[in-house]
């Protein structure tokens, strides 16, 4: 090819791509459905009666590579129970201007009370308010269920609640009944 065609070649593919139809995604007003698997904004779960399934370990902050997580364990009391163990998680911190997203603190996590959901749109103009605390990361009430803190189900114990075997009203049950 002589060295004065070179620069025409070039633009056929500018005139090849004017011609094909264009590919735009109207993102705000519709939002595209994200993989199951997604890993998004984190969440702290609950146990069907209300009661929090973070035990305060603070595993998930020792896991994570990039220090997003700050977790402060406190001890439960008959008076003031926030979750069915000896501890739980007075101050639960995730600093999202350094999480990474890589889940190693949801497979840190021995008793899944962190998980992470599908949401995504984690944009603000506030440093701030980029770090979510406790109360922005709890799961919400499931509808009659009373919020932390209360008692345990009667006659019920720790491993009643990790099996499952607590219902939402509060009542001990067998795992295939709730």
């Amino acid at each position: 090819m002589p060295d004065f065609l070179k620069p025409i070649s070039g633009l056929g593919v500018t005139f090849s791509s004017m011609f094909s139809p264009t590919i735009t995604e109207q993102y705000p007003e519709e939002k595209t459905p994200t993989a199951p698997r997604y890993h998004g904004r984190h969440q702290l779960n609950r146990h069907p009666d209300g009661l929090e399934k973070c035990i305060g370990c603070e595993l998930c902050a020792w896991a994570c590579p990039a220090d997003a997580i700050y977790v402060e364990g406190a001890d439960n009391t008959e008076d003031e129970r926030y979750s069915p163990g000896e501890r739980y998680g007075r101050v639960y911190q995730i600093n999202y201007l350094r999480c990474i997203g890589c889940g190693l603190c949801i497979e840190a996590c021995p008793t899944r009370a962190l998980t992470m959901t599908n949401e995504y749109e984690l944009a603000d103009d506030n440093r701030a308010d980029l770090i979510y605390e406790k109360d922005r990361l709890l799961a919400p009430l499931e509808p009659g269920v009373s919020p932390a803190p209360h008692a345990m189900a009667p006659g019920s114990t720790e491993e009643n609640y990790y099996r499952g075997e607590v219902s939402k009203d509060g009542r001990l049950v067998a795992k295939d009944e709730s």
